[in-house]
């Protein structure tokens, strides 16, 4: 049986400009969140009235994967839960990257460098998608993102490290990505919406 690994990535409504600055990531709120079962093979967005549909897939989730997810993502996605998100097991790659080079890089700069493309935009793009309407643009540059986040995360894993670009030149960072673990059955909660 599959693992029940989840690659997550989300897009805001709102900018920190717009929130009053950094540390209030809980008010930014969700426009689209994109993800990727490896369970099914399947990538899927949800928009913010959706979340109630993904919110008992990320609580049985054996394990969440993505790029600054801890301080980030679940930061953003907690207030749309009546369950603990940092309670499921999750895999955030920057913060793997952190521990072996002691400094944050960018997701642009590690997928430049591992993968020889990089992300379709930036977040302040999606949020320009986002107030005018554009959702389908929004939802593929989401989707973009969590294909990028998932080859860097299957690079990881096969080969203990990843490369990223500081400044001029390419470096390595060794990484040890550990496996998710099936975590059984897992008491669901209804979610917030």
């Amino acid at each position: 049986m599959a693992l029940k690994k989840i690659v997550l990535d989300l897009e805001t409504q709102n900018s920190f400009q717009d929130v009053g600055g950094r540390g209030k990531n809980h008010l930014l709120k969700i426009s689209v969140c994109g993800v990727y079962f490896y369970e099914t093979d399947k990538y899927v967005t949800y928009e913010e009235h959706e979340l109630g549909k993904l919110a008992p897939l990320l609580q049985t989730a054996d394990q969440i994967i993505g790029y600054n997810i801890k301080d980030f993502d679940f930061e953003v996605l907690q207030p749309y839960l009546n369950f603990n998100i940092f309670e499921v097991p999750y895999l955030d790659i920057l913060e793997e990257i952190e521990k072996s080079i002691g400094h944050r890089v960018k997701l642009e700069s590690v997928a430049q460098a591992t993968l020889g493309a990089g992300k379709s935009g930036t977040g302040l793009q999606a949020i320009v998608y986002w107030r005018a309407g554009r959702l389908a643009e929004l939802k593929k540059y989401c989707l973009d993102d969590v294909r990028v986040t998932k080859q860097v995360y299957e690079y990881g894993l096969k080969n203990g490290k990843v490369l990223y670009s500081d400044y001029f030149n390419v470096q390595e960072a060794a990484i040890k990505f550990v496996e998710a673990q099936p975590r059984g059955e897992v008491l669901h909660q209804a979610s917030l919406f």
